[in-house]
């Protein structure tokens, strides 16, 4: 399974953050160091009770974003960047037990994504232990793998039964302690006599496990932190979708994955049609059916195999749309047959066993109550129809979840099959589409995304406008209308004096209309018009952002003319022309430096100097790491480790001898030492490696763009295009001032406040600007960007002008106006105009110029040029 963007910025995140903390030895000043904000603002940062300076983080990662798969590359990079051990010791901990058989079952599975990722990361060396199978642990199996142990809190808690058995003394395991120091046992947990127990509680205080929490929301009190405090973590990461916000135990929020991101990767179905029902729980069920039946009839067009389900969630016995009378419903009414129906409820569970991927399978249509079963997955799951009251938070939000999976994670062909689709009962317009939103932001939603992805499909409420009352003859004919118009009329008739009034909810359409005025009192047909024309003018009024209208948005790049062949100007191609190679650059490392005395070693890293504490003998004695390294074998360790896509193998291998020789030669280093110190050679190694590509890409970005041969031009062979259905914002703008013009219907990562606020509102009063973007940093595929000598460069803001020219600008306030940063990225977005034909224009804007200028006149000023 390739891991998405999203996924590896994750990781890369947790990395860095953890890297940090190693050679800061703080997790408190990494943790700022790397959530730090442009506006320089440092998040909370909570330690938790009794885990002192353990470093505690979270990724929040919405539903159907791949949690578990990045849990399983998350022990390599821990293991690597903060444990420093070949194989570490993980402790997986999920929520109940049923998702603990089924993770467990997958990290076994040789054929399984998530134990693949285990394999590719530690060459096939792996053991997974259920928690209840402890007993079968070896001291050979930590040693030689990576031992993952999944377990539940509840299997931790001495205080539960089943819990106890964690810290029970346990003659299988005398083989982990026979040869342990004193010093080493100190501690641990002791029996009655003050003998230390042979227990899994204390070979996880030996080995200090990094701990992963899954769906962590479930598990942050107290009591739970005081059972991982007697394990001796070394590290403990959470996996959740909606982390908790308290300031007391609240989490460590590392990285935020936002729907918009999933969505761009092609994970999940967006946005969700709803519709809502108040007539009757038959009327939901049937056209969810129709709708479902709709998407069958798509699905034959679509090259992979893929067979829309209708899920449905029927009421308790107690009520009326039980799942007898659903069952019965669609077999009578809408004549399916019972091999076509599943019902998995605690009581029958017809989805065992069977492959509903599988094309010989015929279910169409699954009906249950409550939540299905944890862990139950089916990408085929495309509508949702609750006979219910979607309020009831746990069971919606869980079922809703099901439909929203992707099938092969990849955007369907059929623009309908990209889209999940619920059908409510609701008694109240608008309801549905509020706890809907609810239900959203609990599964990890950002608040403005769970807006953005609900598309009614019955007129919207706004809550301050009141429905459109009638008196009429008779009851009106509503056979022509849809069942959205029909949901949206409500017909009374007054037992005692027989009259009749219709109630309309939300907006009348011209066929409602019709039907209305048909059956008003000929003296009042004109009063009745005149009464819908009022009630529409009171509705509220949807604007199609330029996306959503399908408005084209494109900008070409800057290329280079190499051979009579034009090329992107990126950083591949730059290196190339550089003739990039890592023989040109000396392995030499006088700045490796070992001190005896501190136990430390020193290096640079990104130019500083640091100090790295080596972790001594005693760690490496516990897991059984070997010091007896040959040349060849630290070689062929650090060729793996430093692993590059631009450096051959070969010449990788060589350059790596080459260092070695040096610090042994010239720098006296035994090779025990470099031995045991490996992960702290690796990283100095890496960082060398990192400075010569740097030094052979600034040389040849020069000469491939500012040299007086460079043939440099704008083209639209390669431009970008901005992406209707795609813009994976981390978080989106949440102020009062409304931005009409903006090319999607909410701007990504601005905030309500500032001046790239403030330059943002004179890009939205430039009459000249069609409309405009916030373009997102560090997205290269959903973003436009220019090269630097260093990396990319990702303007602030582009702009389509009324006259079809575009606008790329940049804003810089106050010092950073004139740093040499700036500087470099005016002379590249001037180039890029330069070679644009006039179809570009490129600016720096300021708080207020050299002129004196505010925003606003700087924009009008350039695009009068």
């Amino acid at each position: 399974m390739k891991l998405k963007n999203f996924q590896k910025r994750s990781l890369e995140t947790l990395q860095n953050f953890f890297e940090k903390t190693r050679l800061m030895g703080d997790a408190e000043r990494a943790f700022h160091s790397v959530t730090r904000d442009a506006s320089g603002r440092l998040p909370l940062y909570r330690k938790v009770p009794g885990l002192g300076e353990i470093p505690y983080v979270c990724l929040r990662i919405p539903t159907g974003g791949g949690k578990t798969i990045v849990g399983a590359h998350a022990i390599k990079t821990v293991g690597r960047s903060l444990i420093e051990k070949d194989y570490p010791v993980v402790l997986w901990l999920v929520p109940t037990n049923m998702i603990r058989t089924q993770t467990a079952d997958a990290l076994k599975n040789t054929s399984h994504p998530y134990r693949k990722a285990l394999d590719d990361a530690f060459d096939g060396k792996v053991a997974v232990f259920d928690i209840s199978d402890i007993d079968n642990i070896r001291p050979q199996d930590i040693k030689d793998k990576v031992c993952v142990v999944v377990g539940t809190i509840q299997t931790l808690r001495v205080e539960k039964t089943e819990g106890r058995n964690a810290y029970a003394h346990k003659e299988a395991l005398e083989s982990h302690f026979a040869a342990l120091k004193p010093a080493v046992l100190e501690g641990m947990e002791k029996d009655e006599n003050g003998k230390v127990k042979y227990s899994f509680a204390n070979l996880m205080h030996l080995h200090e496990p990094m701990i992963i929490v899954d769906e962590a929301h479930n598990a942050r009190t107290s009591l739970t932190f005081d059972v991982l405090a007697r394990l001796s973590p070394a590290c403990i990461v959470e996996l959740t979708a909606t982390p908790d916000t308290s300031i007391k135990l609240g989490s460590n929020v590392l990285y935020r994955v936002s729907a918009s991101e999933l969505k761009a990767e092609e994970m999940i179905k967006l946005p969700i049609s709803l519709t809502e029902h108040k007539t009757s729980w038959q009327d939901a069920v049937t056209d969810s059916r129709l709708q479902q039946k709709k998407l069958l009839d798509l699905a034959k067009q679509e090259h992979d195999f893929v067979r829309p389900i209708l899920l449905v969630q029927a009421e308790n016995k107690d009520k009326t749309a039980t799942v007898e009378a659903v069952k019965a419903y669609l077999m009578e009414a809408e004549g399916l047959d019972a091999d076509q129906i599943a019902i998995a409820t605690g009581e029958q569970r017809e989805l065992d066993g069977v492959d509903l991927f599988d094309p010989a399978c015929k279910i169409e249509v699954i009906i249950t109550v409550q939540a299905l079963k944890e862990g139950w997955d089916c990408s085929f799951a495309y509508v949702f129809c609750s006979t219910a009251n979607i309020s009831s938070a746990k069971d919606v939000e869980q079922l809703l979840g099901r439909v929203l999976r992707m099938p092969y994670a990849k955007r369907r062909k059929v623009p309908e099959l990209n889209k999940a689709y619920a059908h409510v009962s609701s008694p109240n317009f608008g309801e549905a589409a509020r706890h809907l939103q609810d239900r959203l932001i609990s599964m990890g939603f950002e608040e403005e995304e769970a807006k953005q992805f609900i598309e009614p499909q019955t007129p919207e409420l706004d809550l301050v406008v009141p429905p459109l009352v009638l008196a009429v003859q008779k009851a009106p004919d509503l056979s022509a209308l849809t069942a959205q118009e029909k949901a949206a009329v409500e017909v009374k008739t007054d037992q005692k004096t027989g009259e009749v009034t219709v109630e309309i909810t939300g907006a009348v359409t011209e066929a409602m209309e019709f039907a209305l005025v048909s059956v008003a009192p000929e003296e009042k047909k004109e009063e009745t018009k005149k009464k819908i024309a009022e009630h529409r003018a009171t509705q509220p009024k949807f604007v199609p952002s330029p996306s959503q209208k399908g408005e084209p948005f494109v900008i070409p790049r800057l290329c280079v003319r190499i051979q009579g062949e034009l090329e992107l100007a990126e950083k591949e191609l730059i290196l190339d022309v550089a003739g990039w190679n890592l023989n040109d650059y000396p392995p030499e490392l006088p700045e490796f430096r070992f001190n005896d005395t501190s136990n430390t070693f020193e290096f640079d890293v990104d130019g500083n100097r640091v100090t790295y504490e080596f972790k001594g003998d005693q760690q490496l004695d516990l897991t059984g790491v070997t010091t007896d390294w040959s040349v060849s074998e630290l070689t062929r360790w650090l060729d793996k480790e430093l692993k590059q896509p631009d450096v051959q193998q070969a010449v990788m291998l060589g350059w790596i001898g080459k260092a070695l020789a040096y610090l042994i030669d010239r720098q006296k280093f035994n090779l025990a030492t470099l031995g045991r110190a490996k992960f702290i050679l690796v990283r100095a190694l890496a960082e060398k490696i990192a400075a010569a590509r740097k030094k052979s890409y600034a040389k040849g970005y020069q000469e491939t763009l500012f040299s007086p041969q460079a043939a440099v031009e704008t083209s639209f062979d390669y431009a970008f295009s901005f992406q209707p259905s795609n813009y994976p914002a981390n978080w989106f703008y949440k102020g009062g001032c409304k931005f009409p013009k903006h090319y999607y219907p909410v701007p990504g990562e601005l905030e309500g406040k500032g001046e790239e606020f403030e330059c943002a509102q004179a890009l939205e009063w430039t009459p000249e600007i069609r409309f405009w973007v916030r373009n997102l940093d560090s997205r290269p595929h959903a973003s436009f960007w220019l090269p630097t000598s260093t990396d990319r460069f990702y303007p602030d803001f582009v702009a389509l002008l009324e006259d079809g020219r575009l606008l790329v600008a940049e804003y810089k306030g106050g010092l950073t106006a004139q740093t040499k940063d700036t500087e470099e990225k005016r002379t590249i977005g001037e180039l890029w105009e330069s070679k644009s034909g006039g179809k570009g224009l490129f600016i720096i804007v300021e708080k207020k110029d050299q002129l004196g200028r505010v925003m606003i006149e700087q924009l009008k000023a350039k695009i009068a040029k």
